[in-house]
């Protein structure tokens, strides 16, 4: 029978006390993580979400006591009392090394079976089993300072975003489905046979009510639902600082921003970070890194050599740059001694895996340069490339022609890939950009039509308003993106206010005024009641807490992840319902054929 905590109140949590303590009576409650018999000495590390304190039991120690301890396992909950005492022993390795807890109460309050895992060295089983166990999991020390991490992440933004005069409101979680991007998770209705709710993919729409209703200044750590392929940077369900702001601009909103930021790095890892955070076009970004959400954590930019490429005779540039494309090329700095032939390969591998058509290279680990398309060029060529690029001996140069922006695109990953495989992403380096100017249309080049960047209240930029119908290429968006080391963190844009551009908008997406009034009539109708000028953005609470940790992977900083099939391997969600839920709902569900029949 499990011991009682009767008359035991806990003193403060395991990792708490220090040598300051030294001679006090204390109660700390735990589980077990390690039990040590050494005959005439016995030693429990206990642990709680703090940390580890070490009890100690010995000759002098009450027979009970003793034996109850002796009995005691790994996971076991357990309770105790005693004086805290400088340890002979020390442990450097933890905050309470240079102490321990000489018990005298000791009671077992929960017997756990064995384990299917050691929760200390939980990294090295597999996800089926730990996520299976995830409540088990959660007891490893990483584990639990992330969770921690991130739930002091949440406070210091309530904290700010309070300060600021910001109103926490509560959006709906049952909403009506409306299209932004992703597909919608959605809820049958059983009181309106046959319709159905959508879970919100983000507040989008009521925080823009709530601007137009008065409140000024919205936020809400709200939770957002998109029904997409999931990688390690993205759940099915996720956190989003969101945010909504009357009377601004851009600027305004990205300086309320920054003020967070720079006291959120300050108050969780004690960094300084410099304000105001630099600013990046987009079109700056795509040119120089490859990316809308440059690492700008090391150098090694693309270069363009268009001009240099259709001066050769190699058919392959020259053929794609008079298909209206370019040549694009990085140098990697001290690159050939990594770059065997045999690795360039498999780099060259990887580029026709992301859409390349080949790669070509220089390789100057020797007294010459080995180019792999030399006999195309004519004498001297190949010195004036390496001189327009300041390639030097013991360098490697990638090139890679297409159109524009795919080059760009194939670059910019290749350009992460060699970077990691050389070790030139500083460690330690918290690289925030704002990048701006963001194109309001995107050409789909298998369709080649322009399809719009943004959800459908973007406000455009007032100089680019005259190109809608005219030049989409030429629309620019008020909207932003916030960046850490090559991380999308937020999105953030001024919102369409009036109801006639609103209208052109939506017309320009494709729809026609029937489908507009039937999904967002009610928006549309509510600016003829007066708006202010307004406009927001979401900043990624998983993404932040992942990258603050430090964390491979959203799952590491979330308590109850799905894995990559969108399902919860510990409580087997989603599952069949029964039949008469079904009914309730009016909800037939159509046999699946057997692929192989």
């Amino acid at each position: 029978m499990a011991d009682s905590i009767k008359g035991l109140k806990r003193t403060a949590y395991c990792a708490e006390f220090n040598m300051d303590n030294v001679g006090q009576e204390i109660t700390v409650f735990g589980w077990v993580q390690r039990q040590r018999d050494l005959g005439n000495l016995i030693f429990i590390d206990l642990r709680d979400r703090s940390g580890i304190i070490q009890l100690s039991f010995n000759e002098k120690s009450d027979k009970e006591i003793f034996e109850k301890a002796k009995s005691a396992r790994t996971e076991w909950v357990v309770a105790a009392k005693g004086v805290v005492a400088e340890r002979e022993s020390k442990n450097k390795e933890i905050p309470t090394g240079d102490i321990e807890v000489m018990v005298n109460d000791f009671r077992i309050v929960s017997v756990a079976q064995t384990p299917p895992f050691e929760v200390e060295k939980s990294e090295g089983v597999g996800d089926d089993v730990t996520l299976k166990y995830r409540y088990l999991e959660l007891r490893n020390e990483k584990l639990t300072k992330n969770i921690l991490m991130r739930h002091k992440i949440a406070k210091i933004a309530r904290d700010y975003f309070y300060d600021n005069d910001f109103i926490e409101i509560e959006t709906p979680m049952m909403i009506k489905s409306t299209p932004e991007g992703a597909r919608d998770y959605v809820v049958p209705s059983r009181v309106h046979n046959g319709k159905f709710y959508a879970l919100p993919q983000s507040p989008q729409i009521y925080k823009q009510l709530t601007m137009i209703a008065g409140f000024d200044r919205y936020v809400q750590l709200a939770r957002c639902f998109r029904d997409e392929d999931l990688r390690a940077d993205r759940q099915p369900e996720f956190t989003q600082i969101d945010l909504e702001m009357s009377f601004v601009d851009c600027d305004d909103i990205m300086d309320m921003a920054e003020g967070f930021i720079v006291k959120l790095m300050k108050e969780t890892l004690g960094v300084d970070i410099a304000s105001p955070i630099a600013r990046m076009t987009f079109d700056e970004a795509m040119n120089k890194y490859g990316s809308d959400k440059p690492d700008t954590r090391f150098d090694m930019l693309i270069e363009d050599i268009s001009d240099w490429a259709d001066k050769t005779d190699f058919i392959v540039f020259k053929n794609a740059i008079a298909d209206g494309g370019a040549v694009k090329a990085i140098v990697a700095k001290g690159g050939a001694a990594k770059y065997s032939r045999k690795k360039i390969d498999k780099l060259t591998e990887h580029a026709k895996g992301i859409g390349a058509k080949g790669l070509a290279y220089i390789r100057w680990a020797d007294a010459e340069p080995n180019c792999s398309f030399n006999k195309f060029l004519k004498e001297g060529e190949l010195d004036a490339l390496l001189n327009q690029l300041g390639a030097e001996q013991g360098d490697a140069v990638f090139i890679v022609s297409d159109k524009t922006r795919k080059a760009l695109s194939i670059m910019g990953a290749l350009r992460l890939i060699v970077a990691k495989e050389l070790g030139m992403i500083p460690e330690n380096k918290w690289n925030y950009l704002w990048i701006t100017e963001m194109p309001f249309f995107e050409l789909d080049e298998d369709t080649n039509e322009w399809v719009a960047a943004h959800h459908p209240f973007t406000m455009p930029m007032e100089d680019s308003i005259q190109y809608l119908d005219t030049d989409k290429s030429k629309v620019k968006a008020q909207a932003f993106d916030l960046v850490l080391n090559g991380c999308e963190l937020s999105s953030g844009s001024m919102r369409i206010t009036d109801t006639k551009l609103q209208t052109k908008m939506f017309e320009l997406l494709g729809m026609e005024q029937e489908e507009i009034d039937a999904k967002f009539g009610f928006l549309v109708d509510d600016y003829h009641y007066a708006s202010p000028p307004h406009g927001g953005m979401g900043i990624g609470l998983d993404r932040l807490a992942m990258l603050i940790c430090g964390a491979g992977s959203l799952r590491d900083v979330v308590a109850f992840p799905k894995v990559q099939n969108a399902s919860e391997l510990m409580s087997g969600a989603p599952s069949y319902i029964d039949g008469v839920q079904l009914d309730e709902l009016g909800i037939a569900l159509l046999e699946k054929k057997d692929e192989n029949e």
